[in-house]
């Protein structure tokens, strides 16, 4: 067998226009309404872009498996077929109303890279495997990350399976229903590592004239729904100190939210997206309000102390107003530590590319964070305009595309080793 050698060299580059035709090809399929996708997972539209993935995939040589949870893997045999591939890979599903380039780069980007290396006749002694992962939006079933989540053993697969969408249909029933339930098991697959590229989904990159970031942590989540219950009135006639407001509770907690964040910063952030109000009538005061507080930290300790401040706050706020509160945890995951041998390899390929780059810590959850307790895993993340994503009018350059991709491509083929 031949030598491997440890670094690919600063001329090996990919083909910047394949990679970004291939980006703009996968968009027609699921166009949104104003220049995005709406490709939502296991939809009519995703089963399609699959089948072009696929498509893709084999004309490059590749051979593919599809896990019980339709995690597709397009193989690239190494010089060494009994050692584990490098696995590289993100997700092709969209938001709604999502962008062209969310996820979508760094399955097509792993892509590319194994079209790269056919082009130039490299092998590498370890087998490449792209990837991608099923329902990582998590917009129609939630939660986010939900096939990588069962890969990683973070959730059951009948549990996955009985996810249901707005309209009451099952994950399990919908992904047989499009053809994309396979027959391997989920998690079965031992990996060497596992690289992913992303757009960075902030504005940090772009403001500070970074090419790439290379990321060392995760954010961790909290999620709190709290509930606040006082008595509905009329808001004209109930005089002001016999209110029991219930939106006026929720007001003074959500300030208490941006306060707790702010006195935790530089890393933590804090806020409430998914809000109720009930009765919701103009002249109607609220008798109830029901609102999700979203903490975020890469500090377990910092997360705890947040969650612990805001109910003993939101408590006291209530106790005074005469108000009634519930919390109950719905959702959460521990801050993400990545390799370290991994991201470095990300740094020293975007320094042996000749790319400005920096350290960054990603404030939203990606399937790598799952992947990242069961296998070596690192993430590459490029610039997006305005750090705007999961909106129509995401967008990135081309040339943020192909740095991201570059880098990615180094630090996978310097993991699987170049043969000689």
């Amino acid at each position: 067998m031949a030598k491997p050698t440890s670094k690919p060299g600063a001329n090996l580059k990919i083909n910047g226009t394949r990679l970004w035709d291939s980006l703009m090809d996968m968009a027609k399929i699921g166009p949104g309404i104003a220049g995005g996708n709406n490709r939502q997972t296991l939809t009519d539209e995703d089963g399609v872009g699959r089948k072009l993935f696929q498509k893709w995939c084999e004309d490059a040589g590749m051979s593919m498996g599809v896990d019980t949870m339709g995690n597709m893997f397009m193989r690239r045999e190494g010089e060494d077929p009994s050692l584990l591939p490098v696995y590289v890979g993100s997700h092709l599903d969209t938001q709604p109303t999502g962008g062209k380039y969310d996820g979508v780069l760094g399955v097509l980007a792993g892509l590319e890279l194994v079209r790269t290396l056919n082009d130039l006749n490299i092998k590498t002694k370890h087998p490449i495997v792209v990837t991608n992962w099923t329902n990582e939006e998590g917009t129609r079933f939630a939660p986010a990350m939900l096939a990588s989540g069962v890969f990683a053993d973070m959730h059951t697969q009948e549990w996955a399976y009985d996810r249901e969408d707005a309209e009451g249909l099952k994950f399990g029933d919908e992904l047989a229903r499009i053809g994309w339930k396979g027959d391997e098991k989920v998690g079965a697959r031992k990996m060497h590592a596992m690289f992913e590229l992303h757009i960075e989904q902030g504005p940090i990159l772009e403001a500070e004239g970074k090419d790439i970031g290379v990321v060392t942590h995760g954010q961790g989540l909290s999620w709190t729904q709290v509930t606040v219950t006082g008595k509905e009135s009329h808001t004209g006639s109930t005089p002001m100190p016999m209110r029991k407001n219930a939106g006026l509770g929720m007001a003074k907690i959500l300030q208490l939210v941006d306060d707790i964040a702010w006195a935790h910063k530089p890393d933590a952030v804090g806020a409430a997206g998914h809000i109720d109000v009930f009765p919701n009538s103009r002249n109607v005061i609220p008798g109830k309000v029901v609102f999700t507080v979203d903490f975020r930290s890469p500090n377990l300790a910092t997360i705890q102390d947040m969650e612990s401040k805001m109910k003993a706050g939101a408590q006291k706020i209530c106790d005074d107003m005469g108000l009634g509160i519930e919390f109950e945890k719905v959702g959460g995951f521990d801050p993400v530590t990545f390799n370290d041998k991994c991201v470095t390899a990300a740094r020293d390929a975007a320094e042996r590319l000749g790319y400005s780059h920096r350290n960054l810590i990603s404030g939203a959850g990606h399937d790598a964070c799952w992947i990242n307790k069961v296998a070596p895993t690192a993430m590459i993340m490029c610039p997006c305009v305005d750090g705007l994503s999961h909106n129509e009018a995401e967008d990135i350059s081309k040339e943020w595309a192909v740095a991201g991709a570059e880098v990615l491509m180094h630090a996978v083929v310097e993991t699987a080793e170049i043969v000689e």
